[in-house]
């Protein structure tokens, strides 16, 4: 094939047509000559019948929009036996796909995007989808949150700060009553959602239906007790067919919003449960380290947190700052940037940059946040705080006063006692 091979844009494509994808790819080729089989792979991978005065690119082939080489590479960063001599360049491209080939179906988006074209194109050694931008109309036909970040607030009163998200510690063997008396207690001291860890489901000894009663009855005794509203949030990751009975016997019992591990679960399960829910969805970043980790093959996170916007969830939760995370500020920053960026008629959601949080961490996911629509969500500090879970959870709070103050963790931990046993404990 020549290095255009009708897979190049010209001035008259009509953008409200396509989606736009951009690629980063290590090839030995001719980088023209490789974007053009990448675009080739993605679509319209033979366009003619023999023998048939037709062509089916102009319609349906992806388009190379733009391409750059970003640099040269002394070998593939993920070598296979199959790979070539080199030399090797590293490029990047953005492709637009006509959205009639896959129209709003997330699983006919994803095999093109992700699919067999993309990481088997001749002389592509490895690819990453590092970003995609949707018209406004395509954006449209999919669901998107059905709180966001607006209807978060209305529903829970909260103004003017943060989130602040407690996941119930120890997150495996507690009872349904242990786990209800935990979560009570964080409410109790300033938590505005207690929720279940991605890795407790229904289980035989503690069935959700059982947890979600006994949940929703600490949670009203929590809002008496402090007139503040509270979520309990039930993670209801299952098969498919378990989606629907589990969310009904989780509202019926108590929870008033639901946590789905969508990466896992397929976001396709994601966007069916936002069709029927009437409670806002947590959605989950577990399993997505699989297919982002490595820095030269498979999606940015980012990517995976739009997706997860546009099936349906209300909040996402993905790897925050911290060595434990092993997360960039620019990753932290641009996975925030996919909840908010404008996308249509499509709600934002609310950002939850996390994993091991402690009040130390505050400043910095604050910073990387900016303003006061994002979570802060935090496991052991609330949980594991020596004076339990009402103080861990006050910490927090306190932790926030003090940047919005101004003023440094320590110099609010002369008057916050939680805070300062918070400091003593989870410095390190």
């Amino acid at each position: 094939m020549t290095a255009d091979a009708g897979f190049f844009a010209d001035a008259s494509l009509d953008r409200s047509r396509y989606l736009l994808a951009t690629n980063v790819f290590e090839t030995d080729r001719e980088p023209r000559e490789a974007a053009a089989h990448l675009a080739q792979e993605q679509s319209t991978a033979q366009w003619k019948r023999p023998g048939v005065d037709e062509d089916f690119r102009p319609r349906h082939g992806a388009k190379v929009v733009s391409l750059k080489v970003l640099g040269d590479l002394p070998r593939p960063s993920a070598p296979t036996p199959f790979d070539g001599p080199g030399p090797w360049r590293r490029c990047e491209a953005v492709l637009a796909h006509a959205i009639e080939n896959f129209g709003a179906k997330i699983p006919t988006l994803l095999s093109v995007l992700l699919g067999e074209g993309a990481f088997y194109a001749p002389g592509i050694a490895a690819i990453r989808l590092t970003d995609i931008a949707l018209p406004d109309a395509y954006a449209a036909q999919f669901p998107g949150p059905q709180f966001g970040v607006k209807g978060l607030r209305e529903l829970l009163g909260v103004r003017d700060r943060p989130f602040f998200i407690g996941v119930v510690k120890p997150n495996i063997g507690l009872s349904p009553a242990e786990f209800a008396a935990l979560a009570e207690e964080g409410w109790r001291g300033g938590l505005d959602a207690a929720k279940d860890d991605e890795m407790l489901p229904d289980t035989a000894w503690s069935p959700l239906a059982d947890r979600a009663r006994l949940c929703g009855e600490a949670r009203k005794r929590a809002e008496s007790a402090t007139g503040e509203r509270k979520l309990y949030v039930a993670n209801i990751t299952d098969e498919i067919g378990s989606l629907r009975p589990l969310h009904d016997n989780a509202v019926r019992g108590g929870a008033n919003a639901l946590l789905l591990n969508s990466i896992p679960l397929g976001l396709p399960a994601t966007r069916y449960v936002r069709e029927f829910a009437q409670v806002p969805i947590f959605s989950h970043f577990a399993m997505s380290a699989a297919l982002t980790r490595g820095p030269s093959v498979g999606v940015d996170s980012s990517v995976l947190t739009l997706l997860q916007r546009l099936a349906g969830g209300d909040v996402i939760l993905f790897p925050g700052t911290g060595a434990r995370m092993r997360t960039t500020y620019d990753e932290v920053r641009a996975n925030i940037d996919a909840c908010r960026r404008p996308l249509g008629p499509i709600a934002p959601s609310l950002p939850v940059p996390g994993g091991s949080s402690r009040p130390p961490d505050v400043p910095a996911t604050m910073a990387a946040c900016s303003g006061v629509d994002f979570g802060l969500v935090a496991g052991r500090a609330v949980f594991n705080h020596p004076g339990g879970p009402a103080s861990g959870a006050r910490s927090f709070r306190q932790a926030w006063a003090a940047v919005q103050d101004d003023i440094s963790l320590e110099e609010k931990a002369r008057t916050s006692p939680e805070l300062a046993r918070s400091l003593e404990t989870f410095r390190s």
